[in-house]
Formats: structure tokens, C-alpha cells, sequence
């Protein structure tokens, strides 16, 4: 039973108590490059949490065998091998995903959530473990994409479109803002502009419920020296 919660832990840390993107601040590059559009950002999201939850698992099957003094190149071919395979497929099956992504899909490489969790996690923890981080990091991060491409879109352009990318699905135009779309927000300052508003956003709630838990501390204390108090004086 003991091991239930720190399962379910180890899944849910990275989608929002330690979301690569809006907490740990990792991988802002190809963050702020391929949020331009929404299926962009789903594609970008996937293949990026293909490549993390397939080199977790080899990583943590091989931290045993694998020599310390070279576990950082060892880390990075595996890594690269995910990103290769990640390459092939979507050249063949998504050529427009792979088109709209470019050098990101290759950056996956050196992307610093994917090296990090396979020093920092993966290297040390056991397979069931790594996997679930993998996937828990992966959801965290295309999560954020997803809300930054969201808005990015909907302000740029006036709306979603889908089926540009992702052709297999009917083709799809929804822009009754289209009037009022700023084309700020499909460039890059755009980007750093939704970035930088939503980490406000998050440290205000995160600074109020600090505030709170402050509050609430100070008031227990205050009640445990009144009734320290009274017992004395009793």
C-alpha cells in the first residue's frame, strides 16, 4: 500500500508540482519555437515524451552496467538513437509535422529535460519508476506546450485551425477573432510575452498560498501560547 502513493507521485510530480517547463524553467528554447501553433505544440509534445520515456527505460536498464566516467556520452547516444527513430517516423508518416518542427526534432538530443531526468532520475531508480516519471514529465511538458500554443493561437491568428499538420484529420478553420488576432503572438516575442505572463500568473497563486500557510501557522502558533499561557496561570 506504501507503494501506491509514491507510484502515483512519481506520475503526477511532472505535470504540475514539477512541471519541466512552468516550474523547472527547462527547455524554454523549443518551447518558445514550436507553440506557434496548437497541433504543432501536440506534435512537438508527443515526440518529445516518446524520446523521454524510451531513454528513462533503457537508461535505468543499463545503469548498472553503464561506467560512470562515461555515462554522460553513454546517455546521449541512447537519447540520440529515440530522437533518430522519432526523425524516421515522422519524415514518413507526418512529413508536415516533421516539416513544421525542422532542427527542433533533432535539438531533442541536447534538450535539458531529457539529459536531466536521465542523471538525475533515471540513472538511480528502477525501471517502474523511470517509466512513470517518463510519462509523468512528458504529459507536464506537452501539457505546457499546449497552453502556450493555445493561446498563442488564438491570439494570433483569431482562432484554431486543424488538419493542416496532422492531414489525416478532416480539415478544420475556427476563427471568430479573426478581426481582432494580433500577429504579435505568432512571432517570437510573442512567445516570451505568453511565457512570461503565465509564470506570473503561476507565482502569484504560488506566492498567495504561501501567504496563507504563513497565516495559518502564525494563528496555531498564537493559540498554542495562549493555551500554554493559561495552563500556567491555572
Amino acid at each position: 500500500m506504501e507503494n501506491k502513493p509514491r507510484k502515483l507521485y512519481e506520475l503526477t510530480k511532472g505535470i504540475i508540482k514539477e512541471n519541466p517547463l512552468f516550474v523547472l524553467l527547462l527547455g524554454t528554447c523549443p518551447s518558445l519555437a514550436t507553440t506557434t501553433s496548437l497541433e504543432g505544440a501536440i506534435g512537438m509534445g508527443f515526440l518529445f515524451a516518446f524520446v523521454l520515456i524510451g531513454s528513462n527505460v533503457v537508461i535505468s536498464l543499463l545503469r548498472k552496467i553503464i561506467p560512470s566516467q562515461i555515462k554522460i556520452p553513454c546517455y546521449i547516444v541512447i537519447i540520440a538513437t529515440f530522437v533518430t527513430i522519432v526523425k524516421m517516423l515522422s519524415e514518413a508518416f507526418l512529413p508536415e509535422l516533421y516539416s513544421t518542427l525542422g532542427v527542433f526534432i533533432s535539438l531533442i538530443v541536447v534538450n535539458c529535460i531529457v539529459l536531466g531526468r536521465a542523471e538525475a532520475f533515471a540513472s538511480k531508480n528502477s525501471v517502474g519508476a523511470s517509466l512513470l516519471d517518463g510519462i509523468g514529465m512528458g504529459i507536464g511538458y506537452t501539457l505546457a506546450l499546449v497552453i502556450m500554443a493555445f493561446v498563442r493561437e488564438v491570439l494570433g491568428t483569431g482562432g484554431l485551425t486543424f488538419g493542416e499538420i496532422f492531414t489525416f484529420l478532416p480539415y478544420v478553420s475556427f476563427t471568430p477573432l479573426e478581426k481582432f488576432a494580433m500577429s504579435i503572438f505568432t512571432m517570437p516575442a510573442g512567445a516570451f510575452l505568453v511565457l512570461g505572463v503565465i509564470l506570473a500568473i503561476l507565482a502569484y497563486h504560488a506566492n498567495k498560498k504561501a501567504n496563507l500557510e504563513r497565516v495559518k501557522a502564525k494563528i496555531e502558533k498564537e493559540k498554542l501560547a495562549k493555551l500554554a499561557s493559561e495552563a500556567k496561570e491555572a
